[in-house]
């Protein structure tokens, strides 16, 4: 590849990588435009009137508000929760603990897993030879029988408190997680007393639940024991390589432990462990960081609804992935750091992984994004995934893989499962739209995806109609190979090449593949279709019950096909309704899913009606009394994907354009967002009240153009941060294009300047607590 300097781009490139109009025609607009209201739109201000410098009153900038705000959502117990997924869960990202009755006995068990814990023998695949090995917990051993507990999960603090009632006395407990260290206090009264133990569990894969463990498979050897200084330690070798170490330490009422994995190395997660109890300081010390941290990650971003159970469920989700994953640590498996007995201990590429990084986007938390730096630092390893006939230009990662990525993909012709590294990326790409962070686009998303889609490209080959058709591949996880043209793949190389012309643009590389991209996006087979929408793929129609929306990919998440494109809506919702119609097989992230689709389509109470059938307890796969999901085994895909879905009818950004409250509820008269961040590298704040849309306002991160479908009607105000008039052009159907330059903001509202105010909305629909209030 041959660098050259970076030009102003066609409308292809515009249509992905940005808005529709570049930095430079924007600027030559007049300051006014004039719209007509028939047009569907409203008009902005005839009159270039110059007002004040304008400035938001946030009321959640205190920490008592966000303390008094938080509190509401917090996860409240007074029964001793039995199962893992009625338990409160603490996490820092690496180090995780879900805390509940040791089942058969009158003990409360503190499970102790770390998301880099793994086992290290690739010949036995992902569920047996690399997959997340168990630690294993501490049990709170009390004196009486228990007899009644009072708990909290403060969101705010990420601490649980509370107290622990015995027949002999009380146990006053706080626990949280903080830098791979859990820190837990616990003072007893009356007859009671404070004994924590430590049990290891056997380094076997969680799969031995449904299955014998492979042939030639030998067991891990046994864990051994050792004391420096105080400090216990369990050490756990592994017979692929590598160990596990688990060093603790009761000091009066506090207990502190830590988990090490080293690999390849023998010893060393001996020696880190160790040291991080041996200089963990005190537990004020340790307490603050804690609580420091995570009051400077809710401050990033603020949503309100006045659905009360709805509103406290979106901020369990933030603590829950935030406590889940954070940029320097592995890609989230499919339980997160809350290993527990699962078929499934492993990263699964084909849809649980994309779900689980979509909200950071929206909720202005990048920093939580270990997918992107996974598949940077892995580059190698997905190369080395294809057959070696194919290593020069291709890369895929198989359907589930260590935190490493390391799994082979088959080939298409064989029914194999191709796609899912080119989905992955997807989500790179929306980190990438979110930030506008070029070195992500140049180091870690072209580069991959050029591999990705060059994998396919070997496979392409001409019909008898002329056009390029692809050998059959499996579509994720539906149970028949279709003979050729899996509308799964189909989406994917459209979307892949589609992008890698737009990034060859903008990064400026003369690549000599973009004549073969053109081509397949010129020649490719359309998607196949029949009377009900949307085929798995040629000559396979959708035809029994299917819990993914993978032949839908094309419609959500990429766009391809969408709302605004009057000539697809038909296809769009025949293909919906029919996949809901086959039910039998679906589970929770087939109503999320669902709920996004029609949020597209601007229908926020279908939307809604989707989303509330993942939390209707008659539901055969219902989100959890703490939030978490379960199938056959844990997965964390789902509520995290219900967040999105919430994020979808508050605010959208696909295709160049931002759309704010684009498919709220009718029952959501009130809702505030602040700092909501889009595509484009907007930060989004905005005011509905008593079902209308107060005020927008928009700050550009990056200075890229700015299209806002605003959804205001009569005359509207455009106007910067220091009160002059914001440059603009109507673009029809509710749709302004605004100059904003970087590091600036544009206010729109309609009729007179409303109150500027970001607050917390009344709640209009109570709701229980989560957890078992």
């Amino acid at each position: 590849m041959t660098s050259q300097p970076r030009k102003v781009l066609p409308a292809s490139r515009r249509a992905v990588l940005g808005s529709a109009l570049t930095g430079a025609a924007l600027a030559s607009l007049p300051s006014v435009a004039r719209a007509e209201e028939s047009a569907g739109g409203a008009a902005p201000a005839t009159e270039a009137v110059r007002a004040q410098p304008w400035k938001l009153s946030n009321r959640m900038s205190g920490s008592g508000d966000w303390a008094d705000f938080l509190r509401r959502q917090d996860l409240v117990w007074s029964r001793l929760p039995a199962l893992w997924h009625e338990g409160p869960f603490l996490g820092d990202g690496l180090l995780g603990s879900m805390i509940y009755q040791e089942p058969d006995a009158n003990k409360i068990r503190f499970t102790v897993q770390h998301g880099r814990v793994q086992d290290h023998r690739p010949a036995f695949g992902s569920g047996w030879g690399t997959c997340r090995l168990p630690v294993g917990h501490l049990t709170l051993d009390p004196v009486g029988t228990i007899t009644a507990v009072d708990w909290r999960l403060s969101l705010w603090n990420a601490e649980l408190s509370g107290t622990v009632t015995t027949s002999s006395g009380t146990l006053t407990l706080t626990a949280f997680i903080h830098d791979e260290i859990l820190v837990a206090r616990v003072r007893a009264s009356g007859g009671e007393r404070v004994s924590w133990t430590f049990h290891p569990e056997e380094a076997m894969s969680p799969r031995q639940i449904q299955e014998d463990p492979p042939a030639g498979y030998v067991a891990n050897p046994a864990w051994s024991t050792r004391t420096t200084d105080g400090v216990k330690q369990v050490l756990q070798p592994l017979v692929g390589g590598g160990q596990t170490a688990t060093a603790y330490r009761q000091t009066g009422d506090v207990l502190l432990l830590s988990v090490g994995h080293s690999f390849p190395s023998n010893s060393e997660a001996a020696t880190v462990s160790l040291r991080k109890i041996q200089r963990a300081g005190a537990y004020g010390t340790l307490r603050d960081r804690n609580t420091r941290w995570w009051h400077d990650f809710y401050r990033k971003s603020f949503v309100s609804l006045p659905d009360e159970r709805l509103q406290s469920f979106y901020w369990i989700q933030l603590y829950k992935v935030a406590s889940a994953t954070r940029a320097n640590a592995p890609v989230m498996a499919t339980c997160g750091p809350w290993l527990e007995r699962t078929p499934w201990p492993a990263v699964w590429w084909n849809l649980n992984l994309q779900l689980e990084y979509w909200l950071i986007h929206g909720s202005n938390h990048l920093e939580l994004d270990s997918l992107s730096a996974t598949l940077r630092q892995n580059q190698e390893q997905l190369t080395a995934n294809v057959p070696a006939a194919y290593r020069s230009d291709s890369a895929g990662v198989g359907r589930s893989s260590d935190m490493f990525a390391n799994r082979s993909v088959g080939t298409p012709g064989s029914g194999a499962e191709v796609g899912d590294l080119t989905w992955a990326l997807h989500n790179v790409w929306l980190s990438y739209r979110h930030t506008m962070d070029e070195t992500l686009l140049r180091e870690t998303l072209f580069p991959l995806l050029r591999r990705a889609i060059n994998y396919y490209l070997h496979f392409l080959t001409p019909g008898s109609d002329g056009k390029l058709h692809l050998p059959s591949t499996l579509s994720p996880e539906y149970p028949v190979v279709p003979p050729q043209d899996t509308n799964y793949d189909l989406a994917l190389i459209r979307w892949g090449c589609q992008t890698l012309l737009d990034a060859s643009a903008h990064l400026g590389v003369n690549d000599p593949l973009k004549p073969r991209w053109q081509e397949v996006l010129t020649r490719l087979t359309p998607y196949p279709t029949d009377e009900n929408g949307f085929m798995i793929g040629a000559d396979t129609p959708y035809a029994q019950s299917h819990r993914h929306y993978s032949h839908l990919l094309m419609v959500y998440p990429l766009y391809l096909v969408n709302w605004d494109q009057p000539e697809n809506r038909e296809l769009i919702e025949k293909s919906l309704v029919h996949w809901h119609a086959l039910t039998g097989a679906h589970r929770g992230y087939s109503y999320t899913g669902a709920a996004s689709l029609y949020a597209m389509a601007g229908r926020g109470d279908t939307a809604l009606s989707y989303l509330k059938l993942f939390f209707d307890p008659t539901t055969r796969y219902p989100c959890r009394a703490n939030t978490h999901y379960t199938e056959a085994g844990p997965v964390i895909e789902t509520p995290l994907s219900a967040s999105q879905s919430m994020h979808d009818m508050l605010c959208q950004s696909w295709g160049g354009t931002v759309r704010v409250f684009p498919a709220v509820p009718k029952d959501w008269k009130d809702v505030t967002l602040h700092d909501f961040r889009t595509q484009g590298a907007f930060l989004v704040s905005a005011v509905r009240k008593a079902g209308v849309t107060r005020f927008i306002r928009v700050k550009s991160l990056a200075g890229e153009p700015l299209k806002l479908k605003h959804g205001l009607t009569g005359t509207l105000t455009v106007l910067l941060d220091d009160g002059t008039p914001a440059r603009t052009q109507d673009l029809g159907n509710g749709t302004l294009a605004i100059t904003v330059p970087k590091g600036r903001e544009v206010l729109v509202h309609s009729g007179a300047r409303p109150d500027l105010v970001i607050a917390p909305v009344a709640i209009s629909e109570p709701g229980d607590s989560w957890g078992l209030p």
